[in-house]
């Protein structure tokens, strides 16, 4: 294989919704857009996924039962109904030992998968793997890797703070940070309301947004799909009216006109958030950002024009910070263009997927003795 070559690929996606437009979450994205910009690049990528996938091909191996939650019950996204371990699981199984039967046709697994059966079985299937950390430490991965034998996986993590915290327990890791379409996330025009778009779950915690926009006195647009019902119905839904308004889950394109006629992108994780995408798409549309300074997020702030952070849960200071880059960009209408090129220069899909061929080639450049690990 030359220096150049096309890559054989099999990427394994995360399980608990299908890899398309709209996209349920960030992980979700990061995935969509990685085989995307992978094969535009030349390479053949292979998808296993849940069924309803973009991408996914004619072999039935590779296409893996959605969730089937029970009647009455509500979907969430921190739990799993029984179809999980007794459908999606076995399948996720079969389409590995689909790989390893032809092992010769691949080049390099990449993993995004959050059960860790792919994690164990890396060292058997004849494919090198590498893995990519999305999440806080997860003990059920760390043990799967560590069960490997042979050749184990290789790591990346989509910030230093999650390397940090999967160093912690065993697992080293490259950081690649997670990044943006700029074709997509154009620069926009700006204009009066807030916006705060994501997963309206708690960890994400919307209603502290809300909060925001009446001390600021703006009207803020909320966007995104509901993955706690009962959370929204307590937290956001009661305070919707003329100046807050829920827009729904939007595709990319509606997401991104939406984001690039506003003031200002509120960000209010409440949890410590591996990385936070939701500022690099509002920076490629040149809207300034404010956040909570938790997890990852401290990083992007730190790396971009026009995006400040406030300590966690301090609404009234996240408000002052908002209010500031919201008269920045008023008395400055180059601002606007500084953000997005600063976020071109750092979050650019495009500049991610070289950075990412890169990390393959080096894996496949590596020794060619399996790495031998005690069971």
């Amino acid at each position: 294989m030359t220096a150049t070559a096309p890559l054989r690929i099999v990427v394994i996606a995360p399980l608990r919704f299908p890899i398309r437009r709209p996209h349920a979450g960030g992980l979700e994205s990061a995935v969509w857009n990685e085989v995307s910009q992978l094969r535009r690049r030349g390479h053949s990528v292979t998808l296993i996924a849940p069924e309803g996938s973009d991408f996914l091909g004619p072999e039935d191996a590779f296409s893996i039962p959605p969730l089937a939650w029970p009647d009455r019950a509500r979907p969430t996204d921190d739990t799993y109904p029984d179809s999980y371990y007794c459908r999606t699981i076995p399948a996720l199984g079969r389409a590995l030992d689909k790989v390893s039967a032809q092992s010769g046709s691949y080049d390099l697994i990449s993993n995004h998968c959050l059960h860790g059966l792919p994690l164990s079985r890396a060292g058997e299937l004849g494919v090198p793997m590498v893995t990519t950390l999305h999440t806080p430490v997860d003990r059920h991965l760390v043990e799967s890797h560590a069960r490997a034998t042979g050749r184990r996986s290789e790591f990346m993590a989509v910030s230093e703070h999650t390397r940090v915290q999967w160093a912690a327990a065993g697992v080293d890791s490259h950081v690649l940070p997670n990044a943006v379409d700029p074709d997509t996330w154009r620069l926009g025009r700006g204009g009066g309301d807030l916006v705060w778009f994501g997963r309206i779950v708690p960890e994400k915690a919307p209603h502290l947004a809300i909060e925001v926009a009446k001390r600021l006195g703006r009207t803020l647009v909320i966007a995104g799909r509901i993955g706690d019902d009962d959370y929204a119905d307590r937290h956001v839904v009661p305070a919707l009216g003329d100046s807050i308004r829920y827009a729904g889950q939007l595709s990319p394109v509606q997401l991104a006109r939406l984001v690039g006629r506003s003031a200002c992108s509120i960000s209010t994780p409440a949890w410590e958030e591996p990385f936070g995408l939701v500022a690099p798409e509002a920076l490629m549309c040149g809207t300034p950002v404010v956040s909570f300074a938790v997890g990852g997020v401290t990083e992007i702030a730190a790396a971009s024009v026009g995006m400040e952070t406030a300590p966690r849960n301090d609404i009234s200071e996240l408000a002052d910070r908002a209010a500031g880059l919201i008269d920045r960009t008023d008395r400055d209408p180059e601002f606007r263009r500084a953000i997005r090129g600063a976020a071109q220069s750092r979050y650019s899909l495009p500049v991610r997927t070289a950075a990412l061929e890169e990390r393959f080639r080096t894996v496949l450049a590596g020794p060619a003795e399996a790495e031998e690990v005690a069971a």
